[in-house]
């Protein structure tokens, strides 16, 4: 086992892990055998050929079509990825980090005992990640975004970038995020939102074939209000939301 990802497994909340872990493949594996995904998106995110065109082919398309053709979306995802990824002995949880993309570039910059875990449900998108996106500070663990296997206060910086919109449960996940960040510490959110350019009838048809849902414009700021975040900031360009908060010291 590499030295980042036995210093993630020590991260681990034991109440919230399965009787027996799996790091025969590079990663943590907490959910054993896959199940059938719920929508099929999910089913998607679960196909070795997807995961093998995402980060270079899909993820980049899917991003100018936020910006509906422009630009403003990856411009501003570079500007977040260098603030949440900046030097420090941190501790950064990538949830739903698919192949990888976002989790090493997060962990360019840790010092220290700093850190990077990717978390994902899918086996594909885990297994690419550590061929291609690994490092000395990056680890990985399969495991469920809406049931994270940390302890409550623990991780310094938690995001989860391009990927809410896929979650069955979403309020779910947020919340975990809002669990898990340590005191201080901040959450940043990359999702779809409802704009005035957003067709009903698109979004209804989204959701019923793909499970993919259009966030209202106060759904994920008023989720982590709730869930005592403070100095919530939503960005929204094109079609697309950035939303950051941080956990009263």
């Amino acid at each position: 086992m590499s030295t980042a990802l036995a210093r993630a497994r020590q991260l681990l909340d034991p109440a919230r892990l399965p009787d027996g872990i799996d790091d025969s493949h590079g990663y943590l594996d907490l959910l054993g055998p896959p199940e059938a995904a719920p929508t099929s998106s999910l089913w998607i995110m679960q196909n070795p050929v997807f995961a093998r065109i995402y980060e270079h082919a899909w993820r980049p398309v899917f991003t100018r079509l936020f910006s509906l053709g422009g630009t403003a979306t990856k411009k501003f995802d570079a500007r977040l990825v260098t603030h949440l990824g900046r030097a420090g002995e941190r501790t950064v949880l990538d949830v739903a980090c698919g192949p990888g993309n976002y989790t090493r570039r997060l962990a360019q910059r840790l010092t220290g005992d700093g850190l990077c875990i990717g978390l994902d449900f899918s086996i594909p998108m885990v297994t690419r990640a550590v061929a291609r996106n690994s490092g000395p500070r990056v680890a990985y663990i399969r495991g469920d975004a809406g049931r994270l296997p940390f302890p409550d206060n623990s991780i310094d910086t938690v995001c989860c970038l391009a990927a809410l919109y896929l979650m069955p449960e979403p309020d779910e996940v947020i919340d975990e995020l809002a669990r898990v960040v340590s005191p201080g510490g901040e959450v940043a959110i990359f999702t779809s939102v409802r704009t005035p350019l957003t067709a009903p009838t698109v979004v209804a048809k989204l959701a019923k074939l793909g499970g993919y849902h259009v966030f209202g414009r106060d759904e994920v700021t008023d989720r982590l209000r709730n869930a005592g975040l403070v100095d919530v900031e939503q960005t929204i360009t094109g079609q697309a939301q950035y939303v950051t908060a941080r956990k009263p010291a």
